[in-house]
């Protein structure tokens, strides 16, 4: 019997780890670890570029036949205010949950930062002061449509596609053509992502081989107590935090969740990338859990954008540990001022591979820390990188449920969707 695409995607993890640690016992100028670490880089590359490719269309059609849908079951607002509460519930709890973190191990206390000096010398950090940042980002929601879909500016997209949703209800039967034909752009588009996904397991492997076999394990060891600070503050939210919220709210166990998700966090674990991961967290949500393609096609794509729970935790406590390093003691008034922008910075990053480093300067710079000592990040970024990227899908599949459970479809809108004929979806 063929092996479902999740038991494809778990042997390609298992492959891809092996192989990872087999390259990165060999010398580094070896012709087997040269040629391997080639391979791997072009064919995860393949893989995340393929996702990127369908994402454009998929975020821009999900969300206005998704708004349209909700529209027509006249309860969009209900499913705004749901959607946006519990992300901002379950922000607030990881930022708290890494400061706290932060403060109880204080990691970083007995270190000096002049071991890392040469990494911070050749590091040219991007000053941002917050004002700019936010005009940058308040502007930036308003884009040419156009541009956005040329360049894949996902946040622009999002406005864009949530205003011509609303757009289109409004008019009525005078945009039904064009509402029809966001419709058969979703199918299409999920059709795409469906032949993207045979790769799925090659690219797992290749993206966690390439990871395995280029961390620098020595460093790693000198900052062990901020990454297992981090690394089990990041699992606790993910492990606990999540699914408890999950259960207490729509009864669905942590079994169910990460059973049927599985096939979603792993592909967040290998790319990084919460954007290039959403193409299959539409369909796990829609797929494994029942989550109807108005809800998923609203909540999935604006949690990519704003739900950056992991993001957001991982910023909080690097700030009280860059804060450590230098030998500066945040006042709890510069923690709260540290809460707020590690938020706003979450919502404000794009969901790709290392898109916190580009925010935390922000952060860093808020309570008068050297944005500088980013440097000191980078050599790990890669690792936890790829662990908060997977709470922060996850964080999106468990919204996508909740907001499920707390809006269940009405009798008429029941019976409406009984009646017409959709497209199948593969």
């Amino acid at each position: 019997m063929r092996m479902s695409i999740n038991v494809q995607i778990l042997v390609g993890a298992g492959a891809g780890v092996a192989l990872g640690v087999l390259l990165g016992a060999l010398p580094a100028d070896a012709a087997l670890r040269v040629q391997g670490l080639y391979v791997a880089s072009l064919v995860g590359g393949l893989f995340i570029a393929l996702l990127k490719m369908v994402l454009v269309p998929l975020v821009f059609s999900s969300i206005v036949v998704g708004i349209a849908g909700l529209r027509k079951q006249q309860n969009m607002q209900r499913v705004w205010v749901t959607t946006l509460l519990f992300y901002l519930l379950t922000l607030v709890i990881a930022v708290v949950l890494g400061l706290m973190a932060a403060n109880i191990f204080r990691p970083g206390a007995d270190m000096q930062v002049e071991m890392f000096a040469d990494a911070m010398a050749a590091f040219e950090a991007k000053r941002l002061p917050f004002p700019e940042f936010l005009t940058q980002f308040v502007t930036g929601l308003f884009q040419n449509p156009f541009a956005s879909l040329a360049q894949g500016a996902i946040v622009p997209l999002v406005v864009f596609a949530l205003i011509l949703g609303v757009a289109l209800v409004q008019g009525g039967e005078r945009y039904a053509m064009i509402n029809r034909l966001m419709e058969e752009l979703l199918d299409l588009s999920l059709k795409l992502v469906g032949w993207v996904m045979v790769l799925a397991p090659y690219g797992v492997a290749a993206l966690l081989a390439r990871l395995i076999a280029t961390q620098d394990v020595a460093l790693l060891g000198t900052m062990l107590t901020f990454v297992l600070v981090v690394l089990g503050t990041t699992l606790f939210h993910g492990v606990v935090v999540l699914p408890g919220l999950l259960w207490l709210i729509a009864r669905v166990s942590p079994l169910a969740l990460w059973r049927g998700g599985r096939e979603s966090l792993i592909t967040a674990f290998a790319t990084s990338s919460s954007a290039a991961t959403m193409p299959i967290t539409l369909r796990v949500v829609e797929k494994n859990f029942g989550v109807r393609p108005a809800t998923a096609g609203f909540v999935v794509p604006v949690g990519t954008t704003m739900n950056m729970d992991g993001t957001a935790l991982y910023e909080a406590a690097a700030a009280l540990f860059i804060a450590n390093l230098v030998g500066i003691e945040l006042s709890l008034g510069q923690q709260v001022v540290v809460c707020f922008m590690s938020m706003l910075a979450a919502v404000g990053a794009p969901g790709i591979p290392s898109a916190g480093m580009v925010t935390m300067a922000m952060v860093l710079q808020s309570v008068g820390l050297p944005v500088e000592a980013i440097a000191i990040l980078l050599p790990i970024d890669r690792l936890l990188d790829a662990v908060r990227t997977t709470v922060n899908v996850e964080g999106d599949i468990v919204g996508s449920i909740v907001v499920e459970a707390l809006n269940p479809p009405t009798a008429d809108a029941t019976a409406v969707a009984q009646q017409q004929t959709l497209p199948t979806r593969t």
